[in-house]
């Protein structure tokens, strides 16, 4: 079930005048459209920011919020609602891609209170860069320094159309125990994410600290995963 919030920012209808809650599509006293709300994704849904949600609730949510927002209802509206329903519609399409998924949405969540998180931060883009590691997590420096150059080697062999088959096989390893290790971290995240919803502002700080460090080190790990893989299927 969804978590309805109250604003704290009332503003006034266009339409009918009467004041309302700032994070609402459309105005509960006269029901006409409204421009796109200011406030957060979360807010678009009317949610306290959470990081367990319910999906079925949020898609319901989306889905009714889309036929009420679909552009042919507003085909004889003034010219005013025909843009708001383009424009809440756009807005309403980013804020359920974001908040469906666990990573996006931690990682919105976790900016949204002001942490620095990389761009590529719980996704598979961004690049790895094999010389900085000053990026490594201490715990696998000795490991990445083998798996680069063991990559090279490979690389090497490849344009060299020759086949190493004690490499193939030590890379495949190498893949499997990073597969390992991001599916470690994806469980330590959702440990957080009950913390954090759970927790008053000194619990939520030190999860957040706690989330960010995962994330970067998820962000490392895929990375080397996808130049394993690549690597290997070249």
């Amino acid at each position: 079930m969804l978590k309805v919030i109250d604003s704290a920012v009332p503003v006034a209808c266009w339409s009918c005048s009467i004041g309302h809650n700032d994070f609402t599509l459309f105005c509960p006293h006269c029901s006409k459209i409204q421009p796109p709300p200011g406030g957060d994704y979360f807010s678009v849904f009317g949610l306290e920011p959470r990081l367990n949600l319910d999906l079925a609730a949020l898609e319901h949510e989306f889905h009714r919020l889309s036929r009420k927002l679909h552009p042919d209802r507003f085909a004889r509206a003034q010219e005013n609602e025909r843009e708001w329903s383009l424009a809440d519609t756009a807005l309403l399409n980013d804020a359920y891609r974001t908040l469906k998924e666990p990573l996006r949405r931690t990682e919105y969540l976790l900016k949204l209170l002001g942490a620095e998180i990389g761009s590529d931060a719980g996704t598979e883009q961004g690049g790895h860069d094999k010389k900085d590691l000053s990026r490594v997590p201490a715990d696998l420096l000795e490991e990445v320094f083998e798996l680069n150059m063991q990559l090279e080697e490979m690389r090497m062999a490849r344009k060299l159309g020759e086949t190493d088959p004690e490499l193939q096989v030590s890379l495949e390893r190498a893949k499997r125990k990073f597969d390992v290790l991001l599916s470690e971290v994806d469980q330590d995240l959702r440990s957080q994410w009950q913390v954090w919803d759970e927790g008053d502002a000194a619990v939520r700080k030190t999860a957040q600290k706690l989330m960010v460090a995962l994330l970067d080190r998820r962000r490392y790990l895929s990375n080397l995963v996808r130049d394993v893989t690549e690597t290997l299927g070249a």
